[in-house]
């Protein structure tokens, strides 16, 4: 015995729209913007990440250290008090500076030296030449100082005077100027290095030439 077919049921109008606007619409990607966002900003980070390991690293092994200064000689040629408020001097003094850095080599630029007595100059300031500093290597400066007359206090033309009479004399050696550091194909900018050697020398009135220290002042560097 055949079935009996019934009518076809119609499809609602409602859900014939739908069904068709779900065949319009295109499919959504899988990556949603704030996922891109998210992966982009973790690539950001570990990016600065490793570029603060390394940058430490690098630091870490090339590290740089103060030069050390040290003055191993000092020789007077020619002081004259007796011409206030002018003081005329002539001094010339041995530095043995240090580099103690093993990879890192040290260039100074504009380099130069005076003496002071009581925190005021007693010499004009002299240009030194530049100095190339290899890593872990020592050097020795001779510069000689003064030659010029420069004015000065009472208090520092009466002080020399007595120093002189009683046979020792306080003496600071400054050295002023650039450095900058080189490790391999690195090159630092330029840093300001203030030296200062606070020294006692043994004076005789009327010597001239090489003059002893008392003791073997390590100088004070400051960069």
């Amino acid at each position: 015995m055949a079935e009996e077919i019934g009518p076809e049921k119609k499809q609602p109008l409602a859900e014939m729209t739908e069904d068709k606007h779900k065949k319009d619409t295109p499919m959504a990607s899988p990556y949603a913007p704030k996922q891109v966002g998210r992966a982009l900003c973790s690539c950001m980070v570990f990016f600065l990440l490793l570029v603060g390991i390394i940058a430490l690293v690098v630091w870490l092994v090339y590290r740089p250290h103060k030069p050390k200064f040290t003055v191993v000689s000092a020789a007077i040629y020619y002081l004259n008090t007796t011409a206030p408020p002018f003081l005329s001097v002539t001094m010339q003094f041995t530095i043995v500076t240090r580099n103690p850095n093993k990879r890192v080599s040290i260039f100074y630029d504009q380099l130069s030296a005076f003496v002071s007595y009581k925190n005021q100059a007693i010499t004009p300031p002299v240009m030194l030449p530049p100095l190339c500093h290899r890593k872990h290597s020592t050097v020795a400066l001779s510069p000689v100082l003064g030659g010029a007359a420069v004015p000065v206090s009472v208090e520092v033309a009466n002080g020399l005077v007595m120093d002189e009479t009683y046979g020792v004399m306080g003496l600071r050696l400054v050295l002023l100027g650039k450095l900058k550091y080189k490790a391999g194909a690195i090159r630092t900018g330029h840093y300001g290095i203030y030296v200062k050697c606070d020294m006692l020398v043994g004076v005789k009135k009327g010597f001239v030439g090489q003059v002893p220290l008392l003791g073997s002042p390590e100088c004070k560097v400051d960069i």
